[in-house]
């Protein structure tokens, strides 16, 4: 991963230490050990980019070294760059305004500094501060025995993220015990890039429990593609063994596969699937082969509207397919973290994806959009905070 992007890390840890330079260093009196300080925290993070660029392997010690490098990366280097960026813009609004130079040097500063401070509270806390959102959810196609029944959805867990914060999965099983479900279900991304970050977290995992029982599906992570491997037929075994773990854990993961829930006579329909995303994230859904069997698809020509709930990772997957190709109800999605940064209730994923959180509807269907737990390879959050997702069911 360091490698795609190191052109990227050169760049602005180059820049931003050139551009400081001349603007506060050059011209002026410094002792020697000013300067040394001024350079060294972009020069340590310079020389560890192109050590992990190197030695990068995915085992547990190289992926908490990627953890640390990219930290102090948003602490230290991104300040600076935005320092750099907001100087320029103010410089170039000088050559209209001159008199205003002072007042944009002030104000990259204090933009700089508000970068530091949300970068560092994102970093500490930020991660921890799980919260438990709540919706609702109504359809005339809910049978009445369902009515107030409980979904609770967790996302995202990457546990790489909390290689080092082991209790804050502990707090996640309990604050989903808390929430009395009735069914529970996982929506992806157990893990970042191995099988094996589940090492620790299997016995505190299978701690859940409903009375209709604890489902997953696989996100795109967990297909391990993002680490490398000595040969496909390896990466392959890696993938089956994250499957058996989650079995081993009473989860039930469902593979492009329905369940029927029921309730007494009443009855609705668990649907999960393979991650199906654009490009470059797998497409491996099979809707036509998830549903079959069920009133009006494959050969059961039924006519009959039967409840469905949806588990597919990406929410792309929603307008893509899932609307046009079936009368699915309800999809519950993660996947976009709210790339874990949301100020005033704007992040920028909503320039890359159409929905991107919470609930959207679509005449009488819905998508729910989790922002997840963890993160896919730094353990950051502002603003889009971790989250357990609970969602009641009502008849119209």
């Amino acid at each position: 991963m360091v490698l795609r992007i190191l052109p990227v890390l050169l760049l602005t840890l180059i820049l931003s230490d050139v551009y400081l330079y001349f603007k506060f260093m050059r011209g002026r009196r410094h002792p020697l050990w000013a300067y040394f300080l001024f350079f060294l925290p972009n020069a340590l993070l310079l020389i560890a980019a192109l050590i992990l660029t190197w030695t990068e392997n995915h085992t547990p010690e190289n992926m908490t070294q990627m953890v640390i490098f990219f930290s102090l990366y948003m602490l230290i280097a991104l300040p600076k760059m935005l320092f750099l960026i907001v100087d320029l813009t103010g410089k170039s609004i000088c050559l209209f305004f001159p008199r205003a130079k002072k007042a944009c040097t002030m104000v990259s500063s204090a933009a700089s500094l508000l970068l530091f401070c949300i970068m560092g509270a994102g970093l500490s806390f930020g991660p921890t501060l799980l919260q438990v959102r709540h919706t609702d959810f109504s359809s005339a196609d809910l049978p009445p025995a369902f009515d107030g029944y409980r979904i609770v959805q967790f996302s995202d867990l990457h546990l790489t993220s909390f290689r080092n914060r082991p209790e804050m999965v502990e707090k996640v099983v309990e604050r989903i015990m808390e929430q009395c479900p009735d069914i529970i279900v996982f929506t992806g991304d157990l893990v970042s890039t191995e099988a094996n970050e589940l090492d620790g977290f299997d016995e505190i995992l299978s701690r859940l429990h409903a009375p209709d029982g604890v489902y997953s599906i696989l996100g795109n992570h967990d297909y391990l593609t993002y680490a490398r491997y000595l040969s496909p037929e390896e990466q392959a075994a890696q993938r089956e063994k994250l499957k058996e773990r989650q079995r081993a854990m009473n989860w039930d993961l469902l593979l492009n596969e329905h369940r029927i829930i029921h309730q007494g006579r009443d009855s609705i329909v668990l649907v999960g699937v393979e991650n199906d995303g654009k490009p470059p994230f797998p497409e491996r859904g099979d809707l036509k082969k998830a549903l079959d069997g069920l009133p009006g698809y494959g050969a059961n020509n039924d006519s009959t509207r039967i409840f469905k709930v949806l588990l597919s990772h990406d929410p792309t997957h929603w307008r893509r397919k899932v609307l046009p190709q079936t009368d699915i109800q309800l999809t519950l999605s993660g996947h976009t973290h709210g790339m874990q940064f949301m100020l005033f209730g704007w992040s920028p994923s909503e320039y890359f994806y159409p929905e991107w959180k919470y609930m959207y509807r679509e005449g009488e269907r819905g998508l729910y959009v989790s922002l997840g737990i963890g993160g896919a390879l730094i353990p950051f959050r502002f603003g889009a905070w971790p989250e357990i997702n609970v969602i009641t069911l009502h008849n119209k």
